[in-house]
């Protein structure tokens, strides 16, 4: 058994020597992936299990944190976990139906046009805090000259001024909303040259084998042909939705939100992580949103994977 295992050893080495050059231009990308993502994460999960202050030694308390988040966190019970879910169930499906559907429309465009209509919908996700100052406060701004509130007054539709993003009632449609006008990232500009690579033939095929609608085609070609697009897009809606955290206090102004309307599971890790340094809890925090987002990204691979991409 031991030689046979020095055996594939020197094979496998032998194997790595002669293609040193491939290793070596994945070497940068091997270097960044393992310093600042696998070692954080195995370092994450490491602090899970310890109480930690980032001044004493760490302190093994195995899985105390855990049964802390779900017995006795009331706030992450209450609020972080459900908001958290209302928000990534509405925001990351819309966003993504949405950049679908966009997609699409744009596609259909002479070539001349398509490129501003592209730039015009990537464009949100790019302006960041900056939209958000100039944008969405002054339209959501809860007195009467808030753009939103205005138009409605004027129209009749409200009586009073309605507080967008400082009430319990509207800041996470606010969110939401914003959330859903910024989602036109990269998963977008994926799904769009997804669309645009499909062979032109298997259109011409679907036709003379009875398919009759734009409608047809998109459930019957496009989507199939493009499911390495699809799934790319669906996990980048995934990740950005639930690593959300800072939009709730950006609109309200306020750290937490008012009445943790918009306390997010971020928000509950940030809280943990750099204002009150129990630094362990929050590792334990971020490796079950770390579980969320796994759980998610599988359900995506069954939606859109295949065995060849496995």
């Amino acid at each position: 058994m031991a030689v046979r295992t020095r055996g594939k050893a020197s094979e496998l080495l032998r194997e790595m020597w002669r293609s040193r050059l491939s290793y070596l231009f994945i070497a940068p990308f091997m270097l960044c992936f393992i310093v600042f993502i696998m070692i954080p994460v195995v370092c994450a999960f490491a602090l899970s299990f310890m109480s930690y202050n980032s001044l004493e030694p760490p302190r093994f308390i195995s899985w105390s944190n855990f049964r802390y988040m779900i017995s006795e966190d009331l706030l992450f019970l209450q609020y972080a976990l459900p908001n958290t879910f209302k928000f990534a169930v509405i925001a990351g499906p819309c966003g993504y139906v949405a950049s679908f559907l966009l997609a699409w429309l744009i596609t259909i465009l002479p070539g001349r046009s398509r490129k501003w209509f592209a730039l015009a919908m990537y464009s949100p996700s790019l302006m960041g805090g900056v939209a958000m100052t100039i944008v969405w406060l002054p339209l959501l701004s809860g007195d009467r000259i808030g753009y939103l509130n205005s138009f409605m007054l004027e129209w009749g539709f409200i009586s009073d001024p309605v507080l967008w993003v400082t009430s319990k009632e509207h800041l996470m449609t606010s969110m939401i909303v914003v959330t859903l006008w910024s989602s036109m990232g990269i998963g977008f500009l994926a799904m769009m040259a997804g669309i645009l690579n499909v062979n032109p033939e298997l259109y011409e095929a679907g036709r003379l084998d009875g398919i009759k609608s734009r409608l047809e085609e998109i459930w019957y070609i496009t989507v199939p042909s493009m499911k390495p697009q699809m799934l790319f897009g669906a996990v980048m809606a995934i990740v950005g939705t639930f690593k959300a955290g800072s939009i709730g206090t950006e609109l309200s102004g306020m750290n937490p939100t008012p009445q943790y309307a918009g306390h997010l599971i971020m928000n509950q890790i940030d809280d943990y992580g750099f204002i009150r340094f129990e630094l362990g809890y929050a590792s334990a925090l971020s490796v079950f949103l770390l579980l969320l987002m796994y759980l998610s990204n599988k359900f995506c691979w069954g939606l859109f994977g295949s065995k060849g991409d496995e």
